[in-house]
């Protein structure tokens, strides 16, 4: 068999790379000779036209740089400001500029032209995320019919949203170059086979496969998860590491962590947790919530306005509750520890993953796996989320309802140890089940 050849935007770095993608996929790649390939992070002032190796590590690794142009135009522009939010269902936070989408394909034209001649025949390609969407189309230009796999980590657009992009034939005709498309949840199934027979005039063959001249792809959910097992193990460790005071008696402990974005339905949540404290005054002073949101993507206006709408919230909550023992909401602006959130969340009764639109949302399963099986707690966990397809024993809610959220967060905190065992075992199986190696190697037979 030949080699696996992933690429990412972002490349696993250091001696020892870490992170979902490197446990999904190291063992492949180790086994197989494989390669990774992805931007280095740096901006320089001329383009490369050859890819770099970094030195060391399990797997070979190889790096492109960006020029400050390619990443104001390729990154900041045509993939966080138009693709972004039209994958989460924001088009109206769309900032559609030419030379974008001319930087954007450039960028995958140079980085099909620098991978091509490295192709062996019996390499297959497994391209993630939405910055490559051009990627496989650019190759087969080139010459290159190794099979290659495409998954997005985002949710996908359905027709209606597709239609405010001026090229979205052309993204479908992208797509079409592929041979398996993965997406997150059936929900994305169903919302890119409609825009490709939609939008892209393809015509749907059944069985999730379509066909779009000269070419034919299959469409197919693989649900991305975690290795739960070693996750648990984590939080057992890190919640006897936890500093004093974190985990006090008669006090419930809520937690949140999310990237600042506003895909990620944060204000909503601060306001479903405003208005419970306002409904039920009995549990003023035993219930406190953590909010941990790194921020993200800084200078961009539509981030701006989310960060300050989050510190006013949380402000404004505080003021209203807060007495000198007590504040309602602690919300931790920068990033924490993979480490000491595993020992959050195993200390935490409540984990709010209420995002507005999300592709999985891995956190939702982070936050079962660090559960004591003997005391858990319970998961609220938004309709709009990926993961409520296969967590269906979470709460599930609906983030825009302040009203229905604010409630749930009572249910929750009010459930009975008995129901929340019985939601719990039947979450983790779910887990063990499908894990990360599971879904790596549920993709890469498919793919053949």
């Amino acid at each position: 068999m030949g080699r696996l050849i992933c690429l990412s935007n972002r490349i696993p770095t250091g001696a020892n790379p870490s992170g979902g993608l490197v446990v999904a996929l190291g063992d492949v790649l180790s086994e197989n000779g494989g390669l990774w390939i992805g931007t280095s992070g740096e901006t320089v002032k001329q383009p490369g036209t050859e890819l770099r190796e970094i030195k060391g590590g399990p797997f070979k690794r190889m790096r492109f740089d960006l020029t400050e142009e390619e990443h104001a135009l390729y990154y900041d522009g045509y993939s966080n400001s138009v693709l972004w939010p039209l994958f989460h269902g924001r088009t109206d936070l769309m900032q559609i500029q030419q030379d974008y989408l001319d930087s954007y394909k450039q960028v995958n034209r140079r980085l099909a032209k620098m991978l091509a001649p490295i192709i062996q025949p019996e390499d297959r390609i497994w391209v993630h995320d939405f910055h490559f969407l051009p990627l496989a189309y650019e190759l087969r230009t080139l010459g290159v019919h190794s099979p290659m796999g495409f998954f997005l980590h985002t949710p996908f657009p359905g027709p209606t949203a597709m239609q405010a992009l001026p090229n979205g034939r052309e993204i479908c005709q992208w797509l079409s170059n592929f041979d398996l498309v993965g997406l997150q949840a059936e929900r994305d199934v169903r919302a890119c086979l409609a825009s490709m027979v939609e939008i892209g005039e393809a015509s749907d063959l059944g069985n999730g496969f379509v066909h779009l001249a000269p070419r034919q792809c299959r469409i197919e959910a693989f649900p991305i998860s975690i290795d739960a097992g070693e996750f648990k193990t984590l939080a057992e460790q890190e919640i006897e590491k936890l500093p004093a005071g974190i985990v006090k008696p008669n006090r419930s402990l809520m937690i949140g962590v999310d990237r600042l974005d506003y895909s990620k339905g944060v204000p909503q949540r601060f306001r479903a947790f405003g208005e419970f404290l306002e409904r039920h005054e009995d549990w003023h002073r035993h219930v406190s919530l953590i909010q941990i949101s790194p921020p993200t993507r800084e200078g961009v206006p539509a981030y701006d306005d989310i960060r300050e709408e989050t510190e006013h919230l949380s402000g404004r909550i505080n003021g209203q509750f807060a007495d000198i023992q007590w504040a309602p909401i602690r919300f931790i602006n920068r990033p924490v520890p993979r480490a000491v959130l595993a020992g959050l969340y195993r200390a935490s009764q409540v984990g709010l993953v209420t995002p507005l639109m999300d592709g999985m949302n891995l956190v939702a399963k982070e936050y079962i796996a660090a559960q004591n099986p003997e005391n858990p707690g319970v998961l609220m966990l938004s309709q709009f989320a990926g993961a409520a397809e296969q967590m269906e024993e979470a709460l599930i809610v609906n983030p825009h309802d302040t009203e229905q959220m604010a409630t749930a967060m009572l249910t929750a905190l009010m459930m009975s140890l008995s129901e929340r065992r019985e939601r719990y075992h039947a979450l983790m199986k779910g887990l063990t089940t499908q894990d990360v190696h599971w879904w790596s190697k549920a993709f890469l037979t498919a793919l053949g």
